[in-house]
């Protein structure tokens, strides 16, 4: 977060400039706290304001892709993957919650 900013204007920004997209919040979805490197990620639910995205200044590669065809192995974040896990669940069930977990040390 940058100073003055909410959370969720932070998560706007942030997608922006990693992804290139435009998006709308729905509402926050999850926290996971990683306390060994002294971080917490913060996670929301949106949709994208257009179909238009690329890969940023701090991003290799940004994709959109089916639920089978995720790179599991190529997530660059375990807590991404975590997130991602309890979206697709919440998914299948056709509700979603609000997740708080935390990341041991390696």
């Amino acid at each position: 977060m940058e100073n003055g900013e909410t959370a969720a204007q932070a998560a706007i920004r942030e997608t922006h400039e990693e992804a290139g997209a435009n998006i709308l919040i729905d509402g926050p979805f999850a926290m996971i706290s990683i306390a060994h490197i002294n971080q917490v990620h913060l996670f929301y639910r949106g949709r994208m304001a257009t179909p238009h995205f690329y890969a940023g200044e701090e991003s290799l590669e940004v994709g959109l892709y089916h639920t089978e065809q995720i790179p599991w192995n190529e997530l660059a974040f375990l807590s991404v993957s975590l997130c991602l896990e309890r979206y697709l669940a919440d998914r299948a069930l056709g509700t979603y919650r609000f997740h708080e977990a935390e990341l041991p040390a390696p």
